[in-house]
């Protein structure tokens, strides 16, 4: 089989969440277990840094691996979802891996994925725990996929666990409070090792000292350790004054990435990053520090996070999905100047909308569409849903549709913004 072949197999073989959705969830780490160690357990011969969380997982992994890069560490990054090529869930040195080894891997070990009944993601996370061992990677940062006590990824034992924040999304899979969801994060949390929190909260703060506290490890709470005392954009870049409270150290840093919200994340992967350098055997200087977050983007082709597509009209997307992570879109939309505003939404079916559609600003024009995806909610649908919250618009079926109207719309002082799902931010990508 050719590598398009290997993924139509996979995809139609082997049950995909982002497909599929909650049906094909498949939690325990029984299956992933069994399937590592019929592969000689690669995951065991580098170095891994685990990062959950409800929102800024990706961002944060991203950071991570940009920064080890530039600190001359050969380095692995495993994310999800792709937006628009299945490899762009395995990196080495911000290099997706070949088709060649997709198809290899595939070709040698299908029979026994087929045999343990591994999910997509269970397959896609044994694929890249491989792949970095035969690339002789020596530090992989590891993004869950759902939760975190039950996901595959979990086999790992980390030399830090990294938790960003908790919020309300998969609320049928991992409980349907605050707490319930950050215990199902702090399953991460390993004994001996230490977990970096990024966002505190009086709501869930006391489930994770509880957990770090019966597993023996250090928590550090990124707030509590830095601050960010001055913050502006110039361009295509973010300027952050970032202050290490132990010392009053001030760290002057420019990020390649322009979400508002990027200012927790970076919080976040600087504690970690100051935890790696004091606590690990990795040695990660303020060189590899400046340079690994002026090049996150370029450096490990990460898009969809507040990534501008045009000016004139001023055209925004953002994968941004659930209410936590849309309440910061929300901000950021009402901070940038234009005239007016036209936004393109579609959402997935299963999706809360009730917590979401709210925050969207009324005065704004909409265009509700649908990915070309089946867990995708009908335009028609959503239209419906979203005039009992007071947003009105139009319909059109297709994203590129949507997006042509809306630019058929706007003038020049105007701004259009994409978002909703990583289905549409991935078709309008492509």
């Amino acid at each position: 089989m050719n590598y398009n072949q290997t993924l139509e197999f996979l995809f139609s073989s082997l049950v995909s969440y982002q497909e599929k959705g909650p049906e094909a969830y498949k939690p325990g780490l029984e299956r992933i277990t069994a399937f590592c160690k019929h592969l000689g357990n690669p995951q065991r011969n580098y170095f891994t840094i685990h990062v959950a969380g409800t929102n800024g997982k990706g961002s944060v992994s991203h950071m991570l691996a940009s920064v080890l890069q530039q600190a001359g560490y050969r380095t692995g990054l495993y994310t999800s979802p792709h937006l628009r090529d299945f490899r762009e869930r395995i990196l080495v040195d911000g290099e997706m891996i070949p088709k060649q080894k997709v198809v290899n891997f595939v070709d040698k070990h299908y029979d026994c994925m087929k045999e343990l009944g591994l999910s997509f993601f269970e397959m896609s996370t044994a694929l890249a725990f491989d792949y970095f061992d035969q690339s002789d990677v020596e530090v992989a940062v590891i993004e869950t996929g759902l939760g975190g006590r039950l996901d595959a990824t979990n086999l790992i034992i980390p030399i830090v666990s990294v938790i960003t924040n908790i919020g309300l999304d998969h609320m049928a899979l991992l409980g349907d409070t605050l707490p319930k969801i950050a215990a199902e994060k702090a399953g991460i949390i390993k004994k001996s090792i230490p977990v970096v929190i990024g966002e505190k909260s009086d709501e869930y703060n006391h489930v994770f000292d509880q957990a770090a506290t019966a597993m023996m490890s250090k928590i550090v709470y990124a707030e509590n350790d830095f601050a960010c005392i001055n913050h502006s954009t110039e361009g295509d870049f973010q300027k952050f004054s970032i202050q290490r409270h132990r010392d009053n150290k001030v760290f002057n840093l420019e990020l390649d990435l322009t979400g508002n919200y990027q200012v927790h994340n970076i919080l976040t992967a600087i504690a970690v990053i100051d935890l790696l350098h004091q606590e690990t055997p990795l040695t990660i200087s303020l060189r590899a520090l400046t340079e690994g977050m002026r090049t996150v983007a370029s450096g490990t082709a990460l898009q969809g996070r507040w990534q501008k597509l045009g000016d004139k009209p001023l055209t925004i997307c953002d994968t941004g999905h659930n209410a936590h992570g849309i309440r910061y879109v929300a901000e950021q939309l009402a901070a940038t100047p234009h005239r007016d505003l036209y936004c393109v939404l579609g959402f997935v079916n299963d999706k809360d909308l009730s917590s979401v559609l709210p925050l969207f600003p009324k005065e704004a024009r909409y265009i509700f569409t649908q990915p070309g995806n089946e867990r995708a909610l009908p335009a028609g649908k959503l239209a419906e849903k979203a005039a009992a919250y007071g947003l009105r618009g139009e319909v059109a079926d297709t994203v590129s549709g949507a997006l042509a109207r809306a630019r058929e719309m706007a003038s020049e002082e105007d701004m259009i913004f994409i978002g909703g799902s990583n289905f549409v931010v991935a078709e309008v990508l492509e």
